[in-house]
């Protein structure tokens, strides 16, 4: 017998929100602008008129639960905690409010750990207890599973992995500190490096050197690699090394049996793979040599925040 839930990804430009099966296929989806809300109450009353449509036009007569990945959610308080990308600021019990509407279970999490949840359930760390996502976009992300459970922490908020400190006194980050390991390896520490080994040689004339440095992407990096551009391949290579320290690093304190990687960057292949791969073997203290593949997610890009959000109903 088919069952449902309800994923919701909230981000700052857009919230998705997706029915999705039990088997993890996401059935239909709908869209909204976040940026257009300033006030919460009817942005979450909005949402729910979606889900109602979305159950309707699938014969879902009822839903298991509500799953919502926020920025700045907090999975034991159910509330999103001033988050800087939303217009809506403060504390935000954003679960009481849909289950005042829909009379349903609501699990609130931030982005990375409903990503782990996802694999979990639905992707690549079915049956595993000991695992790592990470995934890599504007920041990067980590959730960490230790024994069948997502690591939460004291506040909610363990497992930031992308601020652990990879070169002190390094580049500057959102956080406020130096040398956190999202300066380096997101999307938008990818399209730094290009811009920097760009202005180290002023001889390059790829494909790179024809973009403007405010509309130069990770992707235009990934692509041009792809097509054997010397200078991408070195930024994917510069990356995948820095990555590689940070997997291994933490692969010493839980002891993993897989990491999974997830989002733009990834899409690369191996420019940034086999980098990554090669400098996480290098690293990697002998204890654990032979015990942790390192893996691109196998939640499908479309709908992996979706599923992600979805699976925090299965926690």
């Amino acid at each position: 017998m088919n069952t449902y839930s309800i994923g919701i990804d909230i981000g700052g430009t857009n919230t998705d929100i997706g029915l999705v099966r039990n088997d993890g296929l996401c059935l239909a989806k709908k869209t909204l602008p976040t940026g257009m809300y300033f006030d919460v109450e009817p942005y979450v009353s909005d949402i729910c008129h979606r889900i109602k449509k979305l159950m309707s036009e699938n014969d879902a007569a009822a839903i298991d639960g509500i799953g919502i990945a926020a920025p700045a959610g907090n999975y034991y308080t159910g509330c999103i905690e001033g988050a800087t990308n939303l217009n809506f600021k403060g504390t935000v019990d954003i679960a009481s409010m849909f289950h005042s509407l829909l009379d349903v279970p609501v699990v609130v999490s931030n982005d990375a750990n409903a990503a782990a949840y996802g694999e979990l359930v639905y992707g690549g760390a079915k049956g595993m207890k000991n695992f790592i996502t990470f995934t890599l976009g504007t920041g990067v992300g980590s959730g960490i599973v230790v024994d069948g459970k997502l690591v939460h922490g004291k506040t909610g908020g363990a497992g930031e992995l992308g601020h652990a400190i990879l070169i002190p006194e390094g580049r500057h980050c959102g956080c406020g500190r130096n040398g956190c390991l999202e300066t380096y390896t997101s999307a938008t520490g990818i399209r730094r490096t290009a811009t920097e080994l760009m202005k180290a040689d002023p001889n390059y004339n790829g494909p790179l050197s024809k973009v403007r440095p405010d509309d130069l992407t990770s992707k235009m990096v990934g692509d041009a690699a792809q097509n054997g551009d010397p200078l991408a391949l070195k930024v994917l290579e510069m990356t995948g090394y820095w990555l590689g320290i940070a997997l291994a690093n933490a692969v010493a304190f839980s002891g993993p049996e897989a990491i999974f990687l997830m989002g733009g960057p990834v899409k690369a292949g191996e420019a940034l793979m086999k980098p990554v791969r090669d400098s996480f073997q290098k690293h990697l203290c002998f204890v654990y040599d032979g015990s942790v593949d390192v893996r691109v997610s196998e939640l499908p890009d479309n709908d992996a925040a979706i599923l992600g959000a979805a699976a925090l109903t299965k926690a």
